[in-house]
């Protein structure tokens, strides 16, 4: 799509894009990615992982997953983030702590995506 604007979840922060942005490689990290369409419409996207480029006034995401703020459905996601976090807080025998701080992660992300697209 055409775009005027765009943040970006970076590994290591939110990425602002305008346009003639220097060119960039850089990791994804989880969160919402927002961006303005040439008319003025802002749309938001959750996503988590990956990668994101930007070059000669085009930026491409590359994401591992991604959803579109309005297909978010938020009772799911608040449940999976209370699992996860049981999980974290209260670690059973066996239970993978990487995969349960991944789908905290990836609910954070859902959330932040649908409050911020309203």
């Amino acid at each position: 799509e055409r775009v005027v604007e765009t943040e970006v979840p970076g590994a290591n922060g939110t990425l602002g894009i305008l346009p003639e942005h220097a060119a960039l490689i850089s990791e994804l990290g989880c969160g919402p990615l927002s961006f303005k369409t040439e008319s003025g419409q802002r749309r938001v996207l959750a996503v988590c992982g990956g990668y994101v480029e930007v070059a000669a006034n085009h930026v491409r995401v590359l994401a591992n997953q991604a959803e579109h703020a309005d297909e978010i459905d938020v009772a799911r996601a608040e449940a999976a983030l209370r699992r996860a976090n049981e999980r974290l807080l209260h670690p059973a025998p066996g239970v993978d702590v990487a995969r349960a701080l991944s789908a905290m992660q990836r609910a954070q992300a859902r959330l932040a995506a649908a409050k911020q697209a309203g």
